[in-house]
């Protein structure tokens, strides 16, 4: 993708590294040395950095820069290209996607080293402009001072430094470290501890220092990504670690086989499960504070053929204040959600996938709700977000708290208004129903595909129509797409034609349209996204949609009175989305369509 290319001097005039009077200085230097390197005259005047200076030459040549001091090199990067390569040609990967590498170099038009990367990796190449200097720390920092390997290199002296908020879980290079470390004391103590590690064996393990020191900065690093969940994946012959960015899995690591047990067995003992037990499913809870914030991390284990695999949902308790104003809704559709939770009564729905974000949506209603005047009881499975003046219950099955016996007694508590984590069964469903029937806003979501489908799914559930109509007042389906950096977005022209399938209507075929995307950045992680936005689908219950309901019309019927009532499918909020530049047609297609539209 070609970059928007900009003069190195107005580049660096317009990012305030330099001023008029210095350049108009340079420039007059330049002349008397007759140097053609406006560049290094700067440098050499002192008035900008060798780093702003390429900066500004990577932004003129149209390459994406890579300020390597800041930016967190993968792992999964790095063990595909052999250090060899990396020393002989001064480059260093900085991140893989898939089958694609994205390659820091001083000299982006040097064949030589793309070639030799596509060919020792088995992957495309992108290259990328870094300053030299900060290439050869890196290099000495990932793959050593000269030993040959491809593999991380130890911490010097020997000993890696314990993850702080700030150190080891700031960079891949003090991760590899921990890795490399713990690696050699698993090393040392082979003849007593074999690949095929004892239950007493892994126990005493997890609580040696170097594997405290990894589980810990598997999760730091987690967080500093940004990531919503940890996937720690056994193989055949290593142990995988991926992240969830912006909705997305990506490589973030590689752990050794033979630590696979220790590291497993650390995690399970943070989240207080029994690490004797390998052959069922079990679930777990660890709570972490990273750079003054608290983090909620869900983890469940599930066993494989190589091992247990652990997946962590990190859960930030500050995201539960969002408020509604920031989940990304057009105009209309926040007018109407705020007038419909203002009714005393009545049931509003959320509907979409697992991670489509449809509890952040409730409790940004209910961060919205919540005062003194109102009662709010919750029953959750389980409370993902602890919300101060609102009684949160959690269902416990082994005790006999389930969702309707919860129900049966919030009846009893005099609520205002109450929220049903999921609506899973008829009796759920059927006390929520009488509980909305009875002067009490009732919130909950279910797992449809699309708002109009949730009133069929509600009857599959063995609801009556007649109840339906009479008690849901709206319904909002949603997804989640990534958002294009807004600090790194460029403008390119489509053919509207190639809108049509999103709703846009065409005049003419020829006419062009003005969309953005993404300019691969250190800040997004050279993806060209950062952060998520929801696309909505809102419908608004009137008596004809009602009256269809009860009819059991069929779904196109129920669709077509929504959509002349207001709603706007979520394709067509996608399109509005992608013309305002925060998306991009790809995004909404990936997270909105499937087989059928």
């Amino acid at each position: 993708m070609a970059l928007p290319r900009v003069p190195m001097t107005q580049y660096l005039l317009d990012k305030g590294y330099l001023k008029d009077e210095q350049l108009k200085e340079a420039q007059q230097v330049q002349q008397q040395t007759k140097n053609p390197d406006i560049g290094k005259v700067l440098v050499t005047l002192g008035m900008v950095g060798e780093r702003e200076v390429i900066e500004a030459q990577a932004q003129e040549a149209g390459y994406p820069f890579v300020d390597l001091d800041r930016v967190q090199l993968e792992s999964s990067a790095i063990n595909v290209v052999p250090d060899r390569i990396a020393k002989q040609h001064n480059v260093i990967p900085v991140r893989k996607e898939g089958t694609t590498i994205w390659l820091a170099m001083s000299n982006p038009n040097n064949l030589d080293a793309l070639d030799a990367v596509r060919f020792a990796s088995g992957c495309m190449v992108k290259p990328a402009i870094a300053v030299p200097g900060a290439i050869d720390d890196a290099i000495k920092k990932y793959y050593g001072g000269g030993n040959g390997s491809s593999e991380a290199a130890p911490a010097e002296g020997g000993a890696a430094a314990a993850p702080t908020q700030q150190s080891a879980a700031a960079s891949r290079g003090a991760f590899n470290a921990l890795v490399a470390q713990a690696q050699v004391n698993r090393d040392a103590d082979s003849a007593k501890m074999p690949d095929a590690v004892s239950e007493d064996d892994a126990a005493e393990l997890a609580e040696q220092a170097p594997i405290i020191k990894l589980a810990n900065a598997v999760i730091q690093q987690a967080i500093l990504d940004r990531a919503s969940d940890i996937h720690v994946e056994p193989q055949s012959r290593a142990v995988r670690v991926r992240y969830r960015i912006d909705g997305v899995l990506a490589e973030a690591m590689t752990v050794p086989k033979n630590l696979q047990a220790p590291l497993i067995s650390r995690l399970k003992i943070m989240s207080e499960m029994n690490i004797a037990e390998r052959r069922v499913p079990q679930d777990g809870r660890i709570e972490v504070r990273h750079q003054g914030k608290e983090f909620d991390l869900r983890v469940s284990s599930i066993p494989t053929p190589f091992g247990e695999k652990i997946v962590m949902r990190i859960l930030d308790k500050g995201n539960a204040m969002i408020g509604l104003t920031k989940l990304g809704f057009s105009a209309y559709n926040q007018a109407a959600i705020e007038e419909l939770i203002s009714q005393p009564n009545g049931m509003f729905l959320c509907t979409g996938p697992t991670g489509s974000g449809k509890t952040t949506t409730q409790y940004s209603v209910l961060h919205m709700l919540n005062s003194v005047e109102r009662n709010i009881i919750t029953v959750e499975d389980p409370v993902e977000y602890q919300l101060n003046g609102i009684s949160q219950v959690q269902v416990n099955k082994k005790a006999g708290l389930t969702f309707g016996t919860a129900l049966r007694a919030f009846l009893r508590q005099d609520p205002d208004i109450i929220m049903v984590g999921e609506m899973r069964d008829l009796e759920t469903a059927e006390i929520a129903i009488e509980a909305s029937l009875t002067g009490h806003l009732v919130l909950s979501t279910l797992h449809t595909n699309d708002a109009p489908s949730a009133t069929l799914r509600m009857i599959d559930m063995g609801v009556e129509p007649y109840l339906i109509s009479a008690t849901v007042i709206g319904i909002l389906a949603q997804r989640l797409g990534r958002r294009i950096d807004q600090e790194h977005k460029e403008p390119y022209e489509v053919k509207a034609i190639e809108l049509r399938r999103f709703g846009f209507g065409v005049t003419d075929p020829d006419e062009a349209v003005t969309l953005y995307r993404g300019v691969p950045h250190e800040d997004n992680r050279m993806t060209g996204f950062k952060g998520r936005s929801g696309l909505h689908e809102l419908m608004v219950m009137n008596a004809e949609i009602a009256e269809l309901v009860v009819r059991r019309a069929p779904l196109n019927d129920i669709k077509s009175a929504a959509k002349a009532n207001g709603m706007k499918e979520l394709r067509e909020d996608g399109l509005e989305k992608v013309l305002a530049g925060v998306t991009t047609p790809d995004e909404v297609m990936r997270v909105v369509f499937t087989a059928g539209f």
